[in-house]
């Protein structure tokens, strides 16, 4: 009797991908009081909260420089924009990642050059990346070229996806070898490490951060970061978030206002107090999926490559990926699809000519995966409601 009414309880338990109202609670009167004295103060655009946070984030990535922005898309495009970046240009990337990856470097008139990522990471592959570089670029004057539509090769631009980084060493590698820049889309990886203790964002030219409140570090709204260990690029960064003006009124840039708000950063600084203990946290959920998923041999849970993964998300594998997500939000627990379309077929990008066949990794992780709740406050209930809808789904 006693174990049909715990069944019976377990079944009306609710799991949401994502439950900001669990870890609200319990800062709450901090984050009150943080925004109370931002509002005393007075300062809301670029003052002492913003320089404060921009330190410690720098700190924590292992950086000499934090430049705080608008949002993580920003922190893209501002990136680039600090790279001189612009029509005749090409960005080698991803087509295996948020929108904005491709979307900043196609609003600078430039092109995005999309390379299949590695099937066990969902990360750029450095194999992909060194056989473009190989069989298409071509030196011209000391500067690399597309030779099937001429444009430059400027810039590479890795994403840490899901919260792991990508295979840095090898990127970097061919970085030098062709004179290319590096931008880390590090959206989903603050305090992720690569296997020799590098932290995202430290180790190319420029890294970006999102603050987008899923994060694991959250705002209130938007807000980004960009870092580099460059002071020339920082202080590039710096001029061309506010309007490309220094001094007020002069303007030798033509930046944007790609400014980081005070109360934004208030909030992020408290946040942050707690960051490595709620990404523990999520290390020790990943770990009890880990464990519980190993006898279902239909899904495969997120490979970890070495380094420290903080799990942004954590990603489930499966050819069922459709019935598998009905029948979870049929038992009522949160799942998202990241992401149905890659970048290299959407619609708006039609013009650069890419097919599915051209990434079939990024084709096939597309139709195959699927996150779960990782959220640092899940509940012991909450996880083995998750592993039991699951089985329940392959028994």
């Amino acid at each position: 009797m006693s174990a049909m009414l715990e069944q019976n309880q377990n079944a009306k338990i609710d799991v949401p991908l994502l439950d900001l109202s669990a870890q609200y609670v319990l800062i709450q009167q901090e984050i009150m009081q943080a925004i109370v004295e931002t509002c005393e103060s007075q300062r809301f655009i670029l003052g002492p909260q913003v320089e404060a946070l921009e330190q410690k984030i720098a700190a924590y990535s292992q950086c000499q420089f934090g430049i705080g922005v608008s949002s993580g898309t920003d922190a893209i495009l501002v990136a680039l924009m600090a790279l001189d970046v612009g029509p005749g240009d090409e960005v080698i990337t991803t087509p295996y990642s948020f929108f904005a990856t491709a979307g900043a470097i196609a609003r600078l008139g430039a092109t995005p050059l999309f390379c299949d990522i590695d099937p066990a990471t969902y990360n750029l592959s450095p194999t992909a990346v060194e056989k473009l570089l190989k069989t298409q670029a071509v030196q011209r004057e000391g500067k690399w070229f597309n030779r099937d539509t001429g444009g430059r090769i400027k810039v590479l631009m890795p994403v840490h996806l899901y919260g792991q980084m990508a295979d840095m060493e090898p990127l970097m590698k061919l970085a030098r070898e062709f004179d290319l820049r590096v931008v880390e889309d590090a959206a989903q990886a603050i305090g992720a490490e690569y296997h020799d203790g590098r932290r995202a964002g430290s180790i190319g030219d420029i890294g970006c951060f999102s603050f987008f409140p899923s994060k694991n570090l959250g705002a209130f709204g938007d807000g980004g970061m960009c870092t580099t260990n460059d002071p020339a690029l920082a202080e590039h960064l710096r001029v061309l978030r506010a309007h490309g003006s220094k001094p007020k009124y002069f303007h030798a840039l033509i930046g944007g206002n790609f400014r980081l708000d005070e109360l934004q950063a208030a909030v992020l600084l408290v946040k942050l107090r707690y960051l490595d203990a709620w990404t523990a946290q999520r290390q020790q959920n990943a770990a009890y999926y880990d464990q519980a998923l190993a006898n279902i041999q239909q899904v495969e849970s997120p490979t970890v490559v070495g380094g420290r993964h903080i799990f942004n998300q954590y990603v489930l594998r499966t050819k069922q990926r459709d019935a598998l997500k009905q029948h979870l939000i049929a038992n009522q627990i949160g799942t998202e699809v990241y992401y149905p379309v890659p970048l290299h077929v959407q619609k708006c990008f039609e013009y650069l000519g890419y097919t599915s066949a051209d990434a079939p990794e990024s084709a096939r992780a597309a139709n195959e995966t699927l996150a779960i709740p990782i959220y640092p406050e899940l509940t012991q209930a909450q996880k083995q409601r998750v592993i039991d809808v699951i089985a329940e789904f392959y028994r």
